[in-house]
């Protein structure tokens, strides 16, 4: 998989995700979930593409649309894997790269093999969909010229006013937006939405993937340069999903993901990165369009985002991650067997959001090595839960489903249910102390004092309190000594977490403009402040140096 050209982070981590599957797919018994590669379902789109499908703008006009190597990794890890059931393994894909690298061009004729392919799928609807009707019929457009162009395409398809009919199979290819009549009644088979980095809310997006409930093995591509960063946008959110996917801490068998960006760190203006976010570099795309836009943006600052944007496919605006995932990954992550943990020494943190949110409590154990054991807890409303799988967010469901967050009966968090639980916990092992923001916690706080006998000290949320604590927990990442047992839902808030500094350089986790949830890591961060504030704290494990 990939080719010789120099390649980003993300797009490295798609090949990566592929080459383990195979390996698990390999593997006597099979893939551990069922899945199989089937190579020619993956040719047969290849094939149909390049036969019938031609370019039908500049200097390509009228010519065979030839993939490259990288189009055609994309469609054989699409269309190639395949659940136990025989269906495909993805139901969605997100397909991220900059402007004038054949993105519209493959959108058409991925819309069209949809709508006459191999699926013997009947009565099947394809829509290409945008925020506007003109942006819905860019691709559908581009569909439509394919059709008119190639002789035995237009035996079977036929294109009209406002949509594209294959009387053979009963199917249909329209343009489809939210500002254009209803939308009661789909019953979509595929969907391809262009530019979802402008699209501002999940309703358009709700509506179809609500709709594909009949059909057997729907196929819904996401087609986009990067955007400007706003976490409630469904550009980043799909964008955001679509990295956790890649880097392992969303394990979803329906989500398939393609970015081609440079990375962080990378020098803009270096020709030698242009490759990672323009896979068409020297096709499609010339080298000297790249350079004279770079040139342009150097001279007016103004445009400089819109060169990392919509060539570079970099999020504008966007916050800076304060921990590496990869770090993250490479940290102790194997089942942490509680049991063994009984009778420890241990402090606690307890992040208590509001009653309609995410509580967290992390309990950080120190070992003799230096490194420290974190045990995480998390609550959260069975209906939160339920309003967050209606927006999209179904990794919240999974999470309850394979025991990594719990839920509180009703509309609320239930403190009783959590304060029984921390109570349980100190039983079983030897708690010193709770960390807790008394912003929000005060009651539950003096619950647990009075009633339980549980040390509780106030934790101010600043830099003068969370600093040292904060950069310890860094450089414990970065040395691998922190054992987190693989728990997705605070890997993920591991990604989100961003951090504030003084002009000293100190740092605390800053919730405002993280792009989701860090409860767990402001937790963790609390609890080592008291690790390290305690005389035996530093005894159980040692000094850390930085």
């Amino acid at each position: 998989m990939g080719s010789e050209r120099v390649i980003g982070r993300l797009e490295a981590l798609c090949y990566a995700r592929h080459a383990r599957d195979l390996e698990l797919a390999k593997q006597k018994g099979g893939h551990p979930r069922g899945l199989k590669f089937d190579l020619a379902a993956g040719e047969r789109v290849i094939a149909f593409v390049e036969t019938f499908c031609r370019h039908h703008k500049g200097e390509w006009a009228r010519k065979p649309l030839l993939l490259e190597e990288w189009q055609k990794d994309v469609l054989r890890m699409l269309f190639g894997w395949k659940r136990a059931d025989g269906t495909r393994r993805f139901r969605k894909a997100w397909i991220e790269i900059p402007r004038k690298n054949g993105k519209t061009e493959l959108a058409s004729a991925l819309a069209l093999y949809l709508l006459i392919s191999d699926d013997n799928e009947q009565g099947a609807e394809v829509y290409c969909t945008g925020t506007t009707r003109e942006q819905a019929k860019i691709a559908w457009s581009g569909a439509v010229a394919m059709v008119k162009q190639h002789p035995d395409l237009k035996r079977f398809v036929k294109p009209w006013r406002n949509t594209i009919t294959c009387e053979r199979m009963g199917s249909k290819l329209e343009p489809l937006s939210a500002d254009f009549g209803t939308l009661d009644g789909l019953s979509p088979h595929g969907d391809i939405r262009d530019e979802v980095h402008a699209w501002k809310d999940e309703g358009l997006a709700s509506v179809l993937d609500t709709a594909t409930g009949a059909r057997r093995q729907p196929m819904t591509v996401e087609i986009t340069t990067a955007g400007t960063y706003d976490r409630e946008s469904v550009g980043w959110r799909h964008h955001d999903y679509a990295v956790r996917v890649l880097e392992g801490t969303f394990d979803d068998d329906r989500q398939f993901a393609f970015i081609a960006a440079i990375d962080e760190g990378d020098d803009p203006w270096d020709p030698a990165v242009w490759s990672k976010a323009n896979p068409n570099l020297g096709v499609s795309l010339k080298a000297d369009y790249i350079a004279e836009q770079a040139e342009l943006a150097k001279r007016q600052p103004s445009f400089t985002n819109e060169f990392l944007r919509l060539h570079l496919n970099r999020w504008t605006q966007q916050v800076t991650r304060w921990l590496s995932m990869d770090r993250w990954s490479a940290c102790p992550s194997e089942p942490i067997n509680e049991s063994m943990l009984e009778g420890r020494t241990c402090w606690g943190g307890l992040d208590l959001a509001s009653k309609l949110d995410l509580t967290a409590f992390v309990l950080v154990f120190p070992n003799p090595d230096g490194s420290l054991t974190l045990l995480p807890r998390f609550w959260l409303p069975e209906s939160t839960v339920d309003f967050q799988l209606k927006q999209g967010r179904a990794h919240y469901a999974q999470w309850v489903r394979d025991g990594w967050l719990q839920t509180t009966p009703g509309e609320v968090v239930d403190y009783e249910f959590i304060v029984a639980e921390i109570v349980e916990l100190s039983q079983k092992y030897a708690l010193r102390e709770i960390a807790f923001d008394p912003w929000n916690a005060s009651g539950i706080s003096t619950q647990l004092a009075e009633h339980h006998g549980i040390q509780m000290v106030e934790t101010r949320q600043g830099v003068k309190t969370l600093s040292e604590p904060a950069k310890n927990l860094e450089a414990l990442i970065v040395s691998k000594k922190i054992h987190h047992g693989g728990n997705p839902v605070l890997a993920w808030m591991v990604g989100n977490a961003v951090v504030r500094r003084d002009v000293n350089g100190n740092i605390a986790p800053d919730k405002e403009k993280a792009s989701d949830k860090i409860d767990g890591v402001v937790a963790t961060i609390m609890a080592m402040s008291r690790v390290e504030s305690t005389d035996d704290g530093y005894a159980t494990r040692g000094f850390l140096s930085l």
